[in-house]
């Protein structure tokens, strides 16, 4: 009696389970560079498995966020009884991307030119190069393969030499050093879920420090090489979701970095910061975006300190590289609106603040509330968006500082401010 009753509950159990909606096959339509097995393997829904629409949301956003895809959606169609087929819609970017950026200097204009390719082989693969000109040459190559080992592991590695005007704040004056940094980096990728990703690695790099002009200090030297090893580590929080150029949601990036060397003048020290990023999209096409960054480092009186005040990084119109910190708050916030949208073009107007302050090297916390360390810049700018080639928003903003002894200016740019 017990055994029959046993294979009753069996035959149930059974029963039940085949009557459950399942997957057929899946399908993805409409592709042309990406690679379909590279895709199946990127998603949780399979085939012969349970048709969940939880888990297909979630491998729509995994889809939205992939370098060659500029949206993807999806249809369940029915089958017969308990059988479904679900079919992927993707609307691939191109994806070899030249790249520009341009700005002023007190010398006259700086630009970066590029190549890169962000979907090689179809399988999210990036690898490009660029060269800088500000005021003397630079050049660097980037890699960048998350998934190369696993839906979860991958690696990024980089070469670069990048040579600069650097001002250095030395008894409140400022002195012009010729400044390059070349080094190698590799890190490793490793992607939790679709929401969090940690790379962890380290890089090799050797800083050369030349005097150009300007103040002179006994005790600061006018030439300057040192060699320096540094340990990497970035976790990321992502919770966007993507409507081609609009987002909606919070992310957050963090940075911790431990920098080891031995000179009299950059001894270790650790640097750390979080940007904290949220999107929202209002009525008729108005996106809000925000970033918040805050960071520490070692609060080493030094001219040579990590956090720059610049044009390209924090405060649109400031200039390049205008003063120095061991501690940042950056408040970046902007309105988006659409201006015009056909097809493939969208015009985007621009209204922007870009607000921060700084810990002087070797200073206290109360720096950050000290009124000589206040930038405040609101703007305006414009947006020229193709919506189906990577990342391909050309970006030209002008800010006008309203702070003490403050500057204006434009700042040109590919891909979004942040």
């Amino acid at each position: 009696m017990k055994f029959s009753f046993l294979l009753t509950l069996l035959h149930l159990s059974i029963l039940a389970y085949s009557q459950e909606n399942s997957i057929r096959k899946v399908n993805f339509e409409s592709i042309r560079k990406m690679n379909t097995t590279f895709l199946s393997n990127l998603i949780n829904t399979k085939k012969d498995t349970k048709l969940d629409s939880i888990t297909i949301q979630k491998d729509i956003l995994i889809l939205n966020r992939l370098n060659g895809v500029s949206k993807a959606e999806f249809v369940v169609v029915k089958i017969s009884d308990y059988l479904y087929d679900v079919n992927f819609k993707i609307i691939e970017n191109f994806t070899l991307i030249p790249t520009l950026n341009a700005g002023n200097t007190n010398k006259g204009g700086f630009y970066r030119i590029g190549l890169y390719e962000f979907n090689l082989f179809g399988r999210n693969i990036s690898l490009g190069g660029f060269y800088q000109f500000n005021e003397f040459n630079s050049f660097g190559f980037n890699f960048s393969a998350p998934t190369l080992f696993s839906k979860k592991t991958g690696i990024e590695s980089n070469f670069q030499k990048i040579s600069s005007n650097e001002p250095l704040f030395i008894d409140n004056a400022k002195a012009n050093y010729k400044y390059t940094n070349t080094g190698f980096e590799i890190l490793g990728v490793y992607q939790y879920d679709h929401q969090n990703k940690f790379k962890i690695g380290f890089s090799i790099f050797k800083e050369d420090y030349n005097y150009l002009q300007g103040v002179t200090n006994p005790n600061v030297p006018q030439k300057l090489e040192v060699t320096k090893n540094q340990i990497k580590l970035q976790y990321s929080f992502d919770n966007l979701k993507y409507d081609y150029y609009l987002l909606q949601g919070f992310r957050s990036n963090l940075n911790l970095q431990f920098v080891m060397s031995e000179n009299n003048f950059q001894d270790k020290f650790a640097i750390g910061w979080n940007d904290f990023l949220y999107f929202k999209n209002l009525k008729n096409k108005l996106n809000w975006a925000s970033r918040l960054r805050l960071g520490l480092a070692t609060n080493t009186k030094s001219p040579f300190a990590p956090f720059s005040v610049d044009n390209n990084l924090n405060i649109r119109g400031v200039g390049n590289i205008i003063d120095r910190g061991t501690g940042t708050i950056v408040l970046n916030t902007e309105l988006r609106q659409t201006l015009f949208e056909k097809k493939w073009f969208v015009l985007q107007g621009n209204t922007f603040i870009d607000a921060g302050s700084w810990r002087n090297p070797g200073g206290t916390l109360n720096d950050f509330t000290d009124s000589k360390n206040f930038r405040v810049y609101p703007g305006l700018g414009l947006r020229f968006i193709h919506k189906t080639i990577f990342n391909a928003v050309f970006r030209l903003d002008y800010g006008y500082g309203i702070s003490k002894n403050a500057s204006k200016g434009f700042v040109f740019g590919i891909g979004q401010y942040f």
